[in-house]
């Protein structure tokens, strides 16, 4: 080196990202960039002893949901927390421009509903500083962040800004619409965005019940915009579908895929009513892929599911008659009730008239206490049922009085996909398939009622170190798909591996001393808004653009992250 490094990263083992072995070596940074890798490198401006510790690229979470956080704060917790140094949000086709001004109300009711982020935090922290899609990315290039952020088209945008509330009705779009919709999303990727999103799922709908305006898109429409992304040559396609025909649907992705020469991420999950369902899935993207159209299924690292407690979104009780008397009180006086025997025993003998939802939250075979260490892959002698039945107590009584524990905040967890078989065997099925990406995360996302931002280190913790029901993966390999992997799928190939001339987006991680806490709830959103946030212990460095944004967990200040704009080569 000609010049003395900003910082060097003394003696650690490097794992560079590439899935190759460990080596001991120093990494020295300069102007944002890493310099070298080797042993005895000369003394930088500023040093970081890592002994004992590994050197890995700094993550990268592309399913992250930020794209009202991004708008309000410059630090983007909680994936910042977990060694994430680039994110993409405008998943699922929800986001928040293109927008017209008489049109916010709409897409505030479609983020609340699909993504359970309360309207009052959106109404209050939303600053509607643009109207464009073009307008939206100047607005984040304004500002500055703990990390580098990427931008996705989001569908349900675009239709509504197109047509109105034809879009809300899911009307078919005509010919002028598909047009217009095309070419926006097209300014969108050449603007700078790395993606165009959209939803197929009846999961995704506000709370008054009204399904997301994408739903029911045709293929004439998709396949125009598909081709119009293409005509840019960047950015990907991301979908989220129920599959409930899934050679048809299968069939109309890899048309859109043909016209766009784009590839095309699908969110893959086992539902317990098709539990191989998955599998013939991730078979017909194999075979996509064998005939020249690059499609990946994306795959969270545990479960899909929910956090149930007193504290949260939704319990065992919640839609109860008692319950909707005091669900909107604060804490703790609803825990005052709950406290009353004559209270407990009126909530409990009252039934939920919403069977689907009363289902889910009263499966006692499928509910567990989360514990500390978090545990997300729960044995069924752990469940509520078995508990119930090893004491002879009613399940609902256990659970309630289990709630109360904690002051009240005590957090049971309900796996709801990736668990038919009651082991994450599916799961590692799933992520060590070559046309799958690791994502999901929904890190702004789903905010009361999970906190699954962390699922990016359960990679390394449970998959790597602590598994013990099943196999566990090389170290080397879950670093190469958290990092390397994920940025060169998004176009981000200056990223992602510690190697010269990359960009210095780094971790220090204490493997281990790695671990997750249990989640617990925040009021830190607008207005004072609910989130469950989960802290982790282990990075004792999180470096962006070569400057360290977190030491030991501790926030340094340092606000070096920016807005992503287009893909990304060396040089």
């Amino acid at each position: 080196m000609s010049e003395q490094a900003s910082l060097v990263i003394r003696g650690g083992t490097v794992i560079d990202g590439s899935g190759g072995d460990p080596i001991e070596a120093d990494v020295a940074v300069r102007g944002g960039t890493i310099a070298a890798v080797g042993k005895g490198l000369p003394k930088g401006d500023c040093e970081i002893d890592a002994s004992s510790k590994l050197v890995t690229p700094g993550f990268v979470d592309v399913h992250t949901h930020y794209d009202a956080q991004v708008t309000w704060s410059n630090r983007i917790t909680p994936s910042s927390w977990n060694g994430v140094t680039t994110l993409m949000m405008g998943n699922c086709g929800v986001g928040f421009a293109p927008c017209k001004p008489d049109q916010r109300d709409m897409l505030i009711e479609l983020m609340e509903g699909v993504e359970d982020i309360p309207e009052v935090v959106l109404t209050e922290g939303l600053p509607w500083n643009w109207e464009s899609f073009e307008d939206y990315l100047n607005a984040l290039d304004a500002r500055q962040y703990d990390l580098d952020v990427v931008a996705q088209v989001p569908h349900a945008a675009v239709r509504t800004y197109v047509m109105g509330e034809r879009a809300l009705a899911h009307e078919p779009a005509n010919a002028e619409d598909r047009a217009q919709m095309a070419k926006i999303a097209a300014a969108g990727i050449e603007a700078g965005a790395l993606g165009f999103s959209t939803s197929r799922t009846i999961n995704h709908k506000t709370l008054a019940g009204e399904h997301t305006p994408t739903l029911k898109a045709e293929a004439d429409e998709l396949i125009e915009i598909g081709a119009a992304v293409g005509e840019t040559k960047s950015g990907w396609l991301q979908v989220i579908s129920d599959f409930d025909d899934q050679e048809a649907e299968f069939e109309m992705l890899r048309r859109i895929v043909r016209a766009a020469g784009r590839p095309m991420t699908v969110t893959i999950l086992q539902r317990d009513a098709r539990p191989e369902g998955w599998r013939d899935l991730l078979d017909r993207i194999a075979s996509a892929n064998a005939d020249g159209l690059p499609i990946f299924g994306q795959v969270l690292t545990r479960p899909t599911g929910i956090m149930l407690g007193f504290e949260v979104s939704q319990n065992p009780f919640v839609n109860r008659p008692s319950w909707n008397r005091i669900a909107d009180l604060p804490f703790e006086e609803k825990l005052a009730f709950l406290r009353q025997p004559d209270f407990r025993k009126q909530l409990i003998s009252e039934t939920n008239p919403d069977e689907r939802l009363a289902k889910r939250v009263t499966n006692w075979e499928r509910i567990f206490p989360l514990g500390d260490p978090p545990n997300y892959e729960p044995a069924p002698e752990g469940s509520i049922a078995a508990m119930a039945a090893r004491t002879g107590a009613d399940p609902a009584e256990l659970v309630y009085d289990l709630l109360l524990e904690n002051d009240g905040k005590t957090i049971l967890y309900r796996p709801l996909s990736n668990y038919s078989y009651g082991d994450l065997g599916t799961v590692q099925e799933m992520f060590s398939h070559p046309n799958s990406l690791v994502g999901l995360g929904d890190g702004g996302a789903h905010v009361g009622v999970l906190s699954d931002a962390s699922a990016i280190t359960y990679m390394l913790t449970h998959w790597t170190r602590d598994r013990t029901r099943g196999g566990r993966m090389p170290l080397p390999w879950a670093i190469k798909r958290l990092s390397r992997d994920n940025a060169a799928a998004i176009g981000l190939n200056d990223r992602g591996l510690v190697k010269n001339g990359y960009k210095a987006d780094l971790n220090v991680i204490d493997y281990d001393r790695l671990k997750l806490c249990p989640p617990k709830v925040a009021y830190d959103l607008p207005s004072g808004g609910r989130r469950l946030l989960q802290r982790i212990e282990g990075y004792d460095a999180t470096i962006v653009s070569g400057t360290p944004v977190q030491i030991h967990g501790e926030e340094t200040g340092a606000l070096p992250g920016r807005l992503v704009r287009g893909s990304k080569s060396l040089g």
